[in-house]
C-alpha cells in the first residue's frame, strides 16, 4: 500500500486546513486508516482515526476541532482541522493498516505510512 498525503501549510491560529490522503495499490485487508503527527523533539502520536466502517477516535487534544472522514470507494482519507493552535504545528503522517493472515489463520495488521505534510501554525 502506498500513501500520499496533501494538504498540508502555514495557517494563523484560529484558522483550519484540510488534509488528504490517498492510498494506492493492493487494497486486499485495508482497515483502518488515520492520521498521526511528529513535532520537533516529541515522539510522534496519533491524531485521529477511522475504521473501514466509519467508528471514529480522536487524542482529546483534538477533539471537537479536528473531524477525520473517509470514502472508501476512492480509498481516501481526509483531515478537517479548525481553530488550529500553535501547539498543532507538526509534521503530520498518514497511516493505514492492512490485515493478513498467517500460516496457522491468526491475523496481523501492518503498518502503512506516508510521507508526512507539514502543518505550520503562527501565533
Amino acid at each position: 500500500v502506498q500513501l500520499q498525503a496533501s494538504g498540508g501549510g502555514l495557517v494563523q491560529a484560529g484558522g483550519f486546513l484540510r488534509l488528504s490522503c490517498v492510498a494506492s495499490g493492493s487494497m486486499s485487508g485495508l482497515n483502518v486508516m488515520g492520521w498521526y503527527r511528529q513535532a520537533p523533539g516529541k515522539q510522534r502520536e496519533l491524531v485521529a482515526d477511522i475504521t473501514k466502517g466509519g467508528t471514529t477516535n480522536y487524542a482529546d487534544s483534538v477533539k471537537a476541532r479536528f473531524t477525520i472522514s473517509r470514502d472508501n470507494a476512492k480509498n481516501t482519507v481526509y483531515l478537517q482541522m479548525n481553530s488550529l493552535k500553535p501547539e498543532d504545528k507538526a509534521v503530520y503522517y498518514c497511516n493505514a493498516d492492512t490485515l493478513y493472515p498467517d500460516y496457522s489463520g491468526t491475523w496481523h495488521a501492518q503498518k502503512h505510512w506516508g510521507q508526512g505534510t507539514l502543518v505550520t501554525v503562527s501565533s
